[in-house]
């Protein structure tokens, strides 16, 4: 049975450096992990509880749902904008917290990773990201976290798939949410 791991990224930018480090999670995945980055959290509009009616839910929001409903597992990539998240990310947990107390979150492994300029490679973002989703109903995997410091020199001319360290370091938080993920899937 093949895991599945949904990836969100919270920056928009098709250069960015923590979607090139979603990108390397996807191909290095272990064995037996399913591991697919989503594209489309831009056509999703801000959560408004008036649209979030059964029946016409906007097709954007709709899709995260589905995506999120139908894997074991999530990893959030995110940069830090002005000491936090993003607003495309928190808008994106926000639609997979509802209908509350059910939504494609509850109960489901979620990990935090991420890179920024900064020396603390993003941290208060990944923080508070993990606190919206525990909010939400996900269950934080507060023991996988990786924090990239110095994204624009690091990864200036050098893809993160490329970068051995972090190739390294990477393919063990998705080796550790496939392992939470396998769990949960066998439960």
């Amino acid at each position: 049975m093949s895991v599945q791991i949904l990836v969100l990224v919270g920056s928009l930018r098709s250069g960015s450096h923590n979607r090139q480090l979603a990108e390397a999670a996807v191909k290095l995945a272990p064995e037996g992990a399913d591991v697919r980055l989503y594209d489309g959290l831009a056509e999703i509009p801000f959560y408004n509880e008036d649209i979030d009616v059964e029946g016409t839910v906007p097709p954007a929001a709709a899709r995260l749902r589905v995506a999120a409903d139908s894997a074991d597992a999530l990893l959030l990539v995110t940069p830090e904008y002005n000491g936090t998240i993003p607003a495309v990310l928190k808008n994106a947990i926000d639609w997979l917290s509802r209908p509350y107390g059910s939504g494609a979150l509850t109960d489901k492994p979620v990990a935090v990773v991420g890179t920024a300029f900064g020396q603390y490679g993003g941290v208060w973002a990944q923080d508070e990201a993990r606190k919206a989703v525990g909010i939400a109903g996900g269950k934080v995997l507060e023991d996988v976290k990786l924090s990239i410091p110095g994204s624009v020199t690091r990864f200036a001319e050098t893809h993160p798939a490329d970068d051995a360290e972090i190739a390294a370091q990477l393919a063990e938080v998705v080796a550790r949410v496939h392992g939470h993920a396998g769990t949960r899937a066998a439960a």
